[in-house]
């Protein structure tokens, strides 16, 4: 029996989408308005899942308490009101998209839980925009 265990999480930050090598002509393009060079904000909304057998002991497939403190280790304390671009080491050369950030988060969070056990990130940027990383 596998099951899967869900944490949710917030935090806001600002960043900028572009590409260093292009001008801000094409930039405006590709990533529209979310290329203002002044950087733009999202409420970013976080969910964390994590799949695997429950302990026979606890029943627990992973102590959500230890997930939590997990996720505001990792990722809030790092992200929460910064601005990605400029404060936040692992994009600095990383263009900072929804999909990248989850990405980021993933790492960030998969060496702290058990190897056995299935991980998923999905982070909404808006409530109608969302992405998912499952490590794959």
């Amino acid at each position: 029996m596998r099951v899967t265990v869900h944490r949710k999480a917030h935090f806001n930050a600002a960043h900028r989408l572009f590409r260093k090598d292009w001008n801000d002509d094409k930039n405006l393009r590709v990533f529209g308005k979310c290329s203002n060079p002044n950087y733009h904000g999202h409420n970013y909304e976080l969910i964390v899942s994590v799949t695997g057998e429950p302990d026979p002991e606890t029943g627990f497939v992973m102590d959500l308490k230890l997930l939590k403190d997990l996720i505001q280790s990792k990722v809030e304390e790092p992200f929460d009101h910064k601005n990605l671009n400029l404060e936040v080491p692992e994009f600095k050369e990383l263009n900072p998209t929804a999909e990248n950030i989850a990405v980021v988060i993933w790492n960030k969070l998969r060496s702290e839980i058990k190897n056995e056990h299935d991980l998923e990130v999905t982070l909404y940027e808006t409530p109608r925009n969302f992405v998912s990383y499952k490590g794959e």
